[in-house]
């Protein structure tokens, strides 16, 4: 039993790395909306490659508010709440099987 508690540590692990990982871009695409970079420069490339699939749903139903989009404030928020919520729900499951 105790192989089912190491793994659901791992995945929650992985998981509450990779919300990780996607509120550092998240954050990275913020500063960079205020510095306006190059578009051809490979960073800011892969910085709007990783974040667009992400943010694209939210600005459907969120237009901006007075010139400021705000889809990256909600998802943030919301990757907060999956990474205290989910995350935290799967270790504390995880000390059952340990």
């Amino acid at each position: 039993m105790y192989m089912i508690g190491y793994l659901l540590q791992a995945i929650a692990a992985m998981l509450s790395m990779v919300i990780n990982i996607a509120i550092f871009a998240i954050v990275a695409r913020a500063v960079l909306s205020f510095v306006s970079p190059d578009p051809s420069n490979p960073i800011v490339k892969l910085i709007y490659q990783i974040t667009d699939p992400m943010l694209r749903p939210f600005h459907r139903w969120i237009p901006p508010f007075y010139g400021v989009d705000w889809t990256p404030m909600v998802l943030l928020l919301i990757l907060y709440f999956i990474d205290i919520f989910a995350v935290q729900t799967i270790s504390r499951f995880a000390l059952a099987f340990l």
